[in-house]
């Protein structure tokens, strides 16, 4: 249905057309409840399993680039969604306090490098969005999700690595809004927790 639709609407009507799509698949994929058949993602505690994508520039980057750092690793369904958009701001807004809390902000989707420049200069985001076209990270955290049974997606879902590259916290219910400030306190709590641990050994 969607291909014979595609195939009569004129390039901009078909463009709009295939953005209300992306956001009603997003909205689906966000309300839905995770299928028990999906690959499960790395436990906290556990190794992050490593990668290396493009970011919107380009640039290759790994998870190893940032070993020693806290790293925020945030998946999201879909660039310029009104869900994903709200994320990315707060977690720009907020870019100079996670730099403080020796924090780095990765962000993955399964768009490609076009999509995700065009989505980090609209917005002008500070920190690396990084290009998954093959899909095979969100496989590797589990995070994957086929929205209306045609569109494979990420879930919105947050893994805080610590700087040894271990899973500290696995955020699986997101919303967008106020995430940023909830990842940050926890940042700055297991820090403390972490120091304190260190002193008292």
């Amino acid at each position: 249905m969607l291909s014979r639709l595609s195939g009569v609407l004129k390039p901009p009507v078909a463009d709009s057309f295939a953005a209300v799509l992306a956001t009603l698949a997003v909205a689906a994929a966000s309300a839905a409840t995770p299928s028990p058949a999906r690959a499960a993602g790395p436990a906290v505690g556990t190794p992050a399993p490593a990668f290396e994508l493009p970011d919107q520039n380009g640039k290759s980057v790994s998870l190893a680039d940032h070993r020693g750092q806290w790293v925020v690793l945030y998946f999201y369904p879909k660039d310029n969604t009104p869900g994903c958009t709200t994320q990315a701001c707060e977690f720009r807004d907020n870019i100079f306090a996670f730099r403080d809390a020796e924090a780095t902000i990765l962000g993955i989707s399964v768009d490609d490098v076009a999509s995700h420049s065009k989505f980090a200069e609209e917005h002008s985001l500070p920190f690396p969005i990084l290009a998954d076209a093959e899909k095979t990270v969100a496989k590797r955290y589990g995070v994957l999700y086929k929205a209306m049974g045609t569109m494979e997606l990420a879930r919105r879902e947050t893994f805080l690595i610590d700087p040894q590259g271990r899973i500290a916290k696995h955020y699986t219910a997101v919303n967008p809004k106020g995430h940023s400030q909830l990842v940050l306190a926890d940042i700055k709590a297991l820090s403390a927790k972490a120091k304190t641990a260190a002193t008292a050994g």
